[in-house]
């Protein structure tokens, strides 16, 4: 397992490298780096000192080098519009869209293996229509038009839920990793926990609905398949109870299919999170992207562009992993 992972990582390097090239292009492609940082009203001379200064007229492979080189330091650039390091806002971003993700993805695998393990145990009955159904409306539901009508109903008209932000205001809480429900169990802080759950749910179900369905329909048909073979056969003629026929030898042979759903649905997450934070106006790096689009400001988008690429990257390498784990075969082909 150990080498089948080391190969893994070794074919990693010249994907992270043509993600960096990329992330480089796509700077280039937007216009002139230097007037976008110097501003409308700078003067020609300006801009071409900014470019001298930038090393922005030196050739293009000695600045893809300088490039890799301050990505290496952690040197994300600076913010047009702040004037701050990308890096230390990226910090800041960063930590609110994986604790929405991780919220939203726990909710659809919760959900959506157990309801779609039941529907092909109990193929063409009410439950199994029921759920093809749900999940059926779950897939077609364009999620910002979900967003805006939990946000509409639930906040909006019956008050249940805070229409923004990460807690209520004048909760304080003492942030150590900027994952507030975590840091809230990490410093005992129970009404901060609260908080933090009560702004999250809402958001994350909107972003949870389309992933939730399409594990759901995965994992229906995985079940279908598997429960006609001869070892499901055979574990039901030795005499074992059904649910551990179900959960431990048609449910776990099922799962490899699922598994790479999961993973594609991860990278939906990220992309839903940027529609999913600018209607609930969560202050994640989503809806940081969007704010950086708008304004022109290339270097946040720039490292936004890189920090997706690269997670979506790991989250492949995550899934053959757990490829490799459930199904011992995989890793000596």
């Amino acid at each position: 397992m150990g080498q089948y992972i080391l190969r893994r990582l070794v074919l990693l390097i010249p994907v992270l490298i043509g993600v960096t090239f990329f992330a480089y292009g796509m700077l280039l492609l937007t216009g002139d780096p230097a007037s976008a940082l110097a501003g409308e009203h700078a003067s020609p001379e300006m801009r071409e000192a900014l470019r001298e200064r930038l090393g922005l007229n030196d050739p293009l492979p000695i600045q893809y080098g300088r490039f890799l080189l301050r990505l290496l330091q952690g040197d994300l650039g600076t913010s047009v519009m702040t004037r701050s390091p990308v890096a230390a806002e990226l910090r800041q971003f960063f930590p609110a869209t994986v604790e929405l993700a991780l919220a939203a993805m726990i909710i659809a695998v919760l959900v959506g293996i157990p309801l779609g393990a039941l529907a092909g145990y109990k193929h063409n009955t009410f439950i199994d229509l029921g759920t093809m159904f749900g999940s059926l409306v779950g897939v077609s539901m364009p999620i910002f038009w979900l967003g805006l009508m939990l946000l509409y109903v639930f906040a909006l008209k019956l008050g249940w839920f805070p229409t923004n932000g990460r807690l209520d205001p004048g909760v304080s809480l003492k942030t150590i990793t900027n994952l507030y429900i975590l840091d809230s169990i990490l410093t005992g802080n129970a009404r901060a926990l609260v908080s933090a759950l009560h702004h999250l749910a809402l958001p994350a179900f909107a972003l949870a609905t389309i992933p939730t369905a399409f594990i759901a329909r995965m994992t229906r048909s995985a079940m279908l398949d598997v429960l006609g073979e001869d070892y499901v056969r055979t574990a039901r003629a030795k005499g074992l109870d059904e649910w551990v026929v179900i959960a431990r030898h048609a449910l776990k042979n099922a799962l490899l299919p699922v598994v790479t759903v999961i993973g594609l649905q991860t990278g939906f997450l990220l992309a839903g999170a940027i529609l999913t934070e600018t209607i609930f106006a969560w202050p994640g790096m989503g809806r940081w992207i969007v704010n950086a689009i708008v304004a022109r400001n290339f270097p946040v988008v720039q490292a936004g562009v890189l920090v997706f690429a690269v997670i979506f990257v790991f989250i492949n390498l995550i899934v053959d992993i757990a490829y490799a784990w459930i199904d011992p075969r995989i890793r000596y082909q």
